[in-house]
């Protein structure tokens, strides 16, 4: 066997196992160390199937960005900051009471 372990001690280990997490949890521990397996095998290997499926889904859901659209529709505000801010008015208005 791989590793230097033997049969008896194989089924030592599974029966330790069975205790201490039941046999409800084993075969859930089991399909959550298989698939984290084979995902990072996945990883390793370069698959990864299900990200280029939801870049083909997204690509064909979302339309191109139209830059010069947006641009024309709302167009920069030439207006100066401390006019459109009350509270800065307020402040310059302090300021040229006081000099």
């Amino acid at each position: 066997m791989p590793f230097g372990i033997g049969v008896t001690e194989l089924v030592i280990l599974l029966v330790a196992l069975l205790v201490i997490f039941g046999p409800k949890r084993l075969p859930e521990m089991g399909r959550s160390l298989g698939k984290g397996m084979r995902e990072f095998k996945d990883s390793i290997s370069g698959k990864d199937d299900d990200d280029e499926a939801v870049h083909h889904r997204l690509s064909q859901e979302l339309p191109p960005a139209e830059e010069h659209a947006v641009a024309e529709e709302h167009p920069v505000a030439e207006k100066p900051v401390a006019e459109e801010h009350p509270v800065a008015q307020q402040q310059q208005a302090r300021e040229r009471e006081v000099s």
